[in-house]
């Protein structure tokens, strides 16, 4: 029975480590990164092992080891300055450069090459080769009491993994081979499209979108030094710059700052090496943009070396750099993404080069007294070369024959103007004491005649006045009927009483008088609260019965309109102020003006309604019915009222609402095709430009 379990055991122990075998071939065969690799790999392997950990080292590029991962390795394996991790790295280097798998006992080395295992446990290693040869080693520390057979088992096994791991290294290589190409042809696409322009703007845009695509981060700005500030004249995949945002100006602080400071700025989370300056703007920017990674790179004016000197970069000190002028910043941040600080500094430093040359390059153009006219004059060049020239002579002749009809040729000048249709009889109604509108007896669009009422008023405080004004008028009336009463009983009175009383009488009958005089007054004023219609008529005024009932009105208050519809009708316009010295001069012109049979001069008016505008109907506009001062129209502005007199065959046709919008066109006689298309621009330009 024991024996057939153990011979389970055994069989399901190699099931599991072909398992695990067939997880690291199919591992080894995905494009999965180092990061993730190295860690499932050797995870893997502890566990088919059973081992008490190991470790996965790799050679950086001086000839030492990087520990890549480990799992439960000794501290004192890690510490570089501990003697055991010096002697522990030794053994490791010879074995990668051996390259060899090989069984290594605890506590065993050489004190004359100062190799040793300063472990209890069995080291079980096996170097890791790429096609350039060894990269590195797997290590796995497995108990020491373990028979020889088993040890030979735990070596064949983790040679088979570093097998796999070599074919995953060939894949990666392949990998980062055409990564590096790919690189490369964004870099010479990046270097040919930044200097393929010269135009400020376009070569900072430039600059921040390609360079953001091939530094592959967030995004990447770039600012101008503009009388001692930094402006931030591009953000990739942004068209424009709101400069008054709160991150923009963080960001024109920052560049400034460190403009100011000369050295490079690379933040990422730690400000305790920061000056105080830097640290303040850094923070600032970072609250509003939330950058993980945020580089400022001050950009310098480039070395203009000479002809043939290759080496003169390579040549130049650090000093000799720092004297350059700086022209502007570079900024790159990482908000998402997560490059490690070697691999972006790298990309950074690519973009930098090209974007220093091109922008001074740009700067330096750009600075060319009259630039823009000269590149105007560039692109106009164009038509005038080659087979273009036929063409564009052609076209000049047809524009100049178009400006030199335009001043020949002879056009209607109309003075337009809004107004409205309305009968010439017109009259409002006021309110003439003050009171509240009791009743309102009509409604819009009721015919009314003379004297009718339209609107009852009522004054509480007049009737009191009334009241009170026909008592004391009662009471002066008793006081004087009572004195004439005494002056007729001569014998009870003396002549001195007699006298008193005639006086007594003569003030009560004057005080009467004074009382009938007031009520009279106040009874006048009660009649007006019944306010009555002016003359025969249409009540124009809209919805009087919602506007009035029930409200307060004051003396002097419209009420409403009344119009006579059966009468003359007029059409007011509203001319505006600024064409009046035309309308003066056609009536002053006797070649565009005209004389009636009253010898009244006049102009021909065009009436268009805003109901029909598809037909046209005639008026006069005399002289005299210009107004003579200007008004202040809550639409049109300074305008001065015109009354044009329809036409009577027109004023059959028209649909005489009171109120109608019209659009008028005063004849004013012809002038050139360029003066009636312009003239309000010339009079513009002479008020705003000349004046």
């Amino acid at each position: 029975m024991s024996s057939g379990s153990s011979e389970e055991n055994v069989e399901q122990t190699k099931r599991q480590i072909r398992t695990l075998v067939n997880e690291v071939a199919e591992l080894s065969k995905s494009e999965v990164l180092a990061a993730e690799f190295y860690p499932a790999v050797l995870q893997k392997v502890v566990n088919a092992l059973a081992a008490r950990g190991g470790a996965v080292w790799l050679l950086d590029g001086e000839n030492g080891l990087r520990l890549a991962h480990h799992i439960d390795i000794s501290p004192n394996l890690i510490d570089a300055s501990n003697q055991e991790a010096i002697s522990h790295g030794r053994l490791l280097g010879r074995l990668i450069q051996r390259g060899a798998p090989e069984l290594i006992p605890p506590y065993s080395g050489s004190e004359q090459t100062g190799e040793a295992n300063p472990t209890p446990f069995l080291l079980v290693t096996s170097p890791l080769i790429s096609p350039k040869g060894p990269v590195g080693l797997l290590e796995v520390f497995q108990r020491a009491q373990t028979p020889p057979e088993a040890q030979a088992g735990y070596l064949k096994f983790v040679k088979h993994i570093t097998d796999l791991v070599g074919d995953w290294l060939k894949g990666h290589t392949l990998q980062q081979a055409s990564t590096r190409q790919e690189l490369w042809q964004q870099s010479d696409q990046f270097a040919r499209l930044v200097h393929e322009n010269l135009d400020l703007k376009d070569t900072a845009f430039t600059i921040a979108n390609e360079g953001r695509r091939l530094i592959d981060c967030d995004r990447v700005s770039v600012a101008i030094l503009k009388g001692g500030k930094a402006k931030v004249i591009s953000i990739s995949g942004q068209d424009s710059i709101e400069n008054r945002s709160n991150n923009v100006q963080a960001l024109n602080n920052l560049a400034t700052r460190v403009i100011n400071s000369g050295e490079p700025l690379w933040y990422d989370g730690s400000t305790e090496d920061l000056p105080a300056q830097l640290e303040e703007a850094i923070e600032d920017y970072v609250d509003l943009s939330h950058g993980r990674t945020v580089a400022v790179l001050p950009i310098r004016q480039p070395e203009r070396k000479l002809e043939g000197d290759v080496l003169a970069e390579r040549n130049e000190t650090n000093e000799a750099r720092i004297r350059r002028d700086i022209i502007g910043a570079l900024i790159v941040e990482q908000i998402e993404t997560q490059l490690s600080r070697d691999t972006l500094q790298g990309r950074v430093d690519l973009v930098y080069e090209h974007a220093c040359r091109a922008l001074s390059n740009s700067i330096n153009h750009s600075n060319i007294l009259f630039m823009p006219v000269w590149r105007f004059l560039d692109r106009c060049l164009w038509m005038f070369r080659g087979s273009a020239l036929p063409k564009t002579a052609s076209i000049l002749g047809l524009i100049g024959a178009g400006i030199l009809s335009m001043f020949l040729i002879p056009m209607d000048f109309d003075l337009q103007g809004n107004g409205k249709l309305k009968p010439t009889v017109e009259r409002q109604v006021f309110a003439h004491v003050d009171g509240e509108v009791e009743q309102v007896l009509i409604k819009h669009g009721d015919d009314v005649k003379k004297d009718q009422t339209l609107v009852s008023l009522k004054n509480n405080e007049l009737n009191q006045q009334i009241q009170t004004t026909q008592g004391q008028l009662n009471q002066s009336s008793q006081q004087a009927y009572e004195y004439e009463r005494q002056l007729n009983n001569l014998t009870s009175l003396s002549e001195a009483d007699r006298i008193r009383v005639q006086q007594d009488l003569n003030q009560a009958k004057q005080e009467v008088l004074n009382r009938q005089a007031e009520l009279q007054l106040l009874v006048e004023r009660q009649t007006k609260l019944q306010r009555k219609s002016p003359i025969d008529g249409l009540v124009t005024t809209w919805d009087v019965e919602k506007i009035l009932n029930a409200r307060p009105v004051v003396t002097g208050q419209v009420l409403m309109t009344i119009a006579d519809p059966n009468g003359p009708w007029e059409v007011e316009v509203l001319m505006p102020e600024k064409r009046m010295r035309y309308l003066d001069g056609a009536f002053k012109d006797d070649k565009v003006s005209k004389t009636d049979s009253n010898s009244q001069r006049y102009l021909d008016v065009e009436i268009i309604l805003m109901t029909k505008s598809d037909t046209k109907y005639y008026g006069k506009l005399y002289q005299p019915a210009v107004g003579e001062r200007a008004e202040l129209d809550p639409e049109d502005g300074a305008v001065v009222r015109l009354r044009c007199i329809p036409n009577d065959d027109a004023l059959l046709e028209i649909t005489r609402r009171p109120g109608a919008r019209v659009m008028a066109d005063v004849k004013c006689g012809k002038r050139s095709v360029a003066f009636v298309c312009f003239y309000e621009v010339i009079e513009w330009i002479r008020a705003n430009v000349f004046f």
